[in-house]
């Protein structure tokens, strides 16, 4: 299993360097990193990408048209879109009751370009506009890193980003490649990047007039939540324990650290 993970790798930094070279893919500042990260493709591409994966979710989703919510949402989402670092692109927020199985989740993702969802169950458990400013921010955190450009790549490669970019709903290649990338963005992120949006909701609130320390609030509410589901047991975790996260925020907030926060939950 390492040989062929490192064989992979080698391969994606090859082809990497092969389209730097031709001019297929680009260097860029990461504002959310300050790091230069390398792109197999622009920012426009990126936005049709998150345009065709919101097509299909409109179609797969069951998508609220409650006014009472939709103000709520709307009323913190337009504070937070004045304070993000990456402005470039427009966001898009969404209530989703159900998918097209009838599942409702206590849950929030993101798509590439701005696209934000949130389900109904979850936004009904948030108090007040704090709890729902930190989820809303801790996914525009995503976006704003682009997470979800260097996981499709790592995931998908060139070919396969071109296809789920492109603007061609006939071709069955374009319906496989957006159903590939959305279930790799369904997929839990890596522990660095939920610190790094985790972060970054922690530095949007506060910019915003939110109260950051809503999200310590949060996490220990999904965390009870997430007891009374029974999951599968795993060696291997790809999200880090809550205690991990609650401990980032307090320690972005030079907040003071008590026992519990370095208990595994």
């Amino acid at each position: 299993m390492l040989s062929f993970q490192k064989t992979c790798l080698c391969q994606t930094f090859l082809i990497s360097c092969c389209l730097l070279i031709i001019g297929c893919v680009s260097s860029e500042y990461n504002v959310a990193t300050h790091k230069q990260d390398i792109y197999f493709f622009s920012t426009d591409k990126e936005v049709s990408m998150g345009q065709n994966i919101a097509k299909k979710i409109s179609k797969e989703f069951q998508i609220s048209r409650n006014p009472y919510d939709i103000e709520r949402l709307d009323r913190v989402a337009q504070k937070l879109m004045k304070v993000v670092d990456r402005k470039e692109i427009s966001y898009y927020f969404y209530i989703i009751e159900e998918d097209d199985k009838g599942k409702r989740e206590v849950n929030a993702f993101c798509l590439p370009g701005g696209y934000v969802y949130i389900f109904k169950d979850l936004l009904d458990l948030l108090e007040g506009d704090d709890e729902l400013a930190y989820v809303l921010a801790h996914e525009m955190g995503h976006i704003v890193s682009r997470h979800h450009i260097k996981r499709l790549q790592a995931a998908m490669g060139y070919n396969l980003l071109m296809i789920a970019s492109t603007q061609a709903p006939s071709d069955p290649d374009f319906t496989s490649g957006l159903s590939f990338a959305l279930a790799q963005l369904m997929v839990g992120w890596s522990r660095e990047d939920e610190l790094k949006a985790d972060e970054l909701a922690t530095k949007y609130c506060i910019s915003a007039g939110f109260d950051p320390t809503a999200g310590i609030n949060v996490l220990e509410k999904l965390y009870k939540e997430g007891k009374k589901k029974i999951r599968p047991f795993s060696y291997f975790r790809t999200h880090p324990y809550t205690s991990d996260r609650i401990r980032h925020i307090k320690h972005t907030l030079q907040l003071p650290l008590s026992v519990d926060d370095y208990m595994n939950l």
